[in-house]
């Protein structure tokens, strides 16, 4: 313990720096401020008086939820792979900042892979508990919320899936302590209400007596659009509060960004907290029709009016009369069509290809574009007038490397989804495959980790930890270089073990082997086994699949070396 302490001792020397000639403080390189806790105190008396407390809870916990993802994004570069210190980093950096003393009162137990995590601790001499009493007196209520906010996020980043602390007793309400336990969050009752400072629902007020979101246990295809509409980034935030401030209007409405960010998720929440949730939802695909349809698809035709036009039939906008129209990949649309749709949405009023009646319509109309359309307007592509027209109200949505933040949500919500779809149990992942996923560009944003937990979800065994080769297993570029912990206490590059299993070191292995006498087939394989396992930290599955061999082969083998080591 001593040993640790010091530990810490050193590398936050290290990584502080104090320069009032510059008037920065920085800590692991980020800039820090050392500021009264009274000024703050006053602050967080204004929040409750003005907001109530539920909302300025929220609010609080929210903001030392992303203190500690911010933490432990810099802290994974010294600690590397082992929990116990960056686990230990981050608590000490609550005591550093003057927050709370940390005192366990059972050892905190974190296995990654077996998706186990425990914490019980004692928060001594809470500044929030201080400040609280000292402001409005005992409460009916734990009050520590900053804290609570840092250490699920913290601890969020550090075990890649939600986890959740909870003050069940604190000094505010009169006890000697304030004791706060962690665990992740699908373990807590009532996860979905608890857990609400992560949620879409907490920032957007859904409409109830119209909408219900469903929750995350029953959903499936097209209706999970609102499932992945968690996060604690800056750039979701920002979304988010743009999509509440629209919502109540009937303005049209462009999202803009990278392909697979989840433009149509986002299109979706907007007409499900918007005052026609009740009313029709229509998403089109413009770039998934024949230009020679186009009009056909969108304004309807007239039996007769082409050739196969064999019965009438209302278009897209008709079909949405009342409710929302989402253009997906609108730069898509030739110039003909374009034209057509600026006179409907400044008249209107459709007509069908091929009538002569003019049609009323009510429509509020959603667009949705992955490439540049003021260049797209520049270039020719796109009509100017229809442009500024659609251009009302943009929305940015950010790509998934400017959210890093929210890769172990969302991870989350696509694991429970698949491994429910796939009927087995997925523990957890292993420390390579979320260094991984932090340090992926993710050209495919959303989607695309979607989509490769789908995959995982499907290689995985039971019970088995998702690892580098479930995830990455489609031609995917991971190029990162984590940092870990030498057996000397060191910091030292570390290489996933996948690569060092067939690296020149173990052929070297096989040829002092083969110099021995009395060295048997059975000791070579033995040997090599021993090595693989090694390599893949003892997962079993992993070293069956890089051994290309069945896992039941494998276990059989291992079955028979145990024998021969007798």
């Amino acid at each position: 313990m001593a040993n640790l302490q010091q530990r810490l001792e050193t590398l936050i020397n290290q990584h502080i720096l104090f320069s009032p000639n510059t008037g920065q403080i920085r800590l692991f390189d980020q800039r820090m401020l050392l500021m009264q806790g009274l000024a703050l105190s006053e602050l967080r008396s204004e929040l409750l008086e003005r907001l109530g407390q539920a909302q300025a809870k929220a609010m609080l916990t929210r903001l030392g939820y992303k203190r500690g993802l911010h933490y432990f994004e810099k802290v994974r570069e010294i600690a590397g792979n082992d929990l116990d210190l960056a686990a230990a980093l981050g608590m000490h950096l609550a005591e550093l900042e003057g927050f709370v003393l940390n005192k366990p009162i059972e050892k905190m137990q974190i296995d990654v892979e077996k998706g186990i995590f425990n914490g019980d601790y004692y928060w001594n001499n809470s500044w929030e508990a201080e400040a609280h009493i000292n402001q409005f007196g005992i409460s009916r209520s734990p009050t520590c919320w900053m804290m609570e906010g840092f250490a699920s996020g913290y601890s969020t980043a550090m075990f890649g899936r939600p986890v959740l602390w909870q003050e069940v007793e604190c000094t505010a309400m009169g006890h000697a302590a304030c004791r706060v336990i962690g665990k992740p969050l699908k373990d807590w009752e009532e996860a979905e209400n608890i857990g609400g400072f992560l949620k879409i629902e907490d920032f957007v007020d859904l409409p109830k007596h119209r909408f219900q979101l469903p929750s995350s246990n029953a959903l499936s295809g097209n209706d999970s659009a609102l499932a992945e509409l968690v996060g604690a980034s800056a750039g979701f935030n920002t979304a988010i509060y743009l999509l509440k401030r629209v919502a109540p209007t009937t303005t049209s409405v462009i999202l803009l960004g990278e392909s697979g960010v989840g433009k149509e998720r986002f299109a979706r929440t907007l007409h499900a907290i918007s005052e026609r949730a009740d009313k029709p939802w229509i998403s089109v695909n413009c770039a998934a029709i024949p230009n020679d349809l186009v009009e056909a698809e969108l304004f309807g035709v007239e039996r007769g009016a082409f050739t196969g036009a064999t019965t009438s039939r209302p278009g897209r906008f008709e079909r949405a009369n009342g409710g929302t129209l989402f253009l997906d990949e609108i730069g898509s649309l030739p110039l003909s069509a374009q034209g057509k749709l600026l006179r409907v949405l400044q008249e209107n009023e459709v007509e069908r290809v091929g009538d002569t009646q003019v049609r009323q319509i009510d429509v509020r109309i959603i667009a949705a574009a992955n490439n540049d359309l003021r260049k797209a307007v520049e270039d020719g592509h796109f009509r100017a007038d229809l442009f500024y027209r659609l251009n009302v109200y943009p929305i940015e949505i950010p790509s998934l490397r400017e959210r890093r933040d929210d890769i172990p949500l969302l991870f989350s919500v696509f694991v429970e989804r698949y491994a429910k779809k796939a009927k087995k149990a997925i523990p957890g992942v292993t420390r390579r495959a979320l260094d991984a996923l932090w340090h992926y560009e993710w050209p495919g944003n959303v989607r695309e980790l979607e989509n490769l937990v789908e995959r995982a979800s499907i290689l995985v065994d039971p019970d088995e930890a998702i690892d580098l080769h479930h995830l990455f297993s489609g031609g995917e570029k991971i190029s990162f270089q984590g940092m870990g912990i030498s057996h000397t206490g060191k910091l030292a590059p570390f290489t996933p073990p996948k690569d060092r299993a067939g690296n020149p070191a173990n052929m070297k292995i096989i040829r002092e082997l083969l110099k021995q006498d009395d060295i048997s087939l059975a000791q070579i394989e033995h040997n090599i086994i021993e090595q693989a396992l090694e390599s893949h930290d003892g997962n079993v599955s992993a070293t069956a699949k890089f051994l290309k061999m069945g896992r039941g082969q494998l276990q059989y083998k291992l079955s028979q070396h145990t024998k021969l080591d007798r």
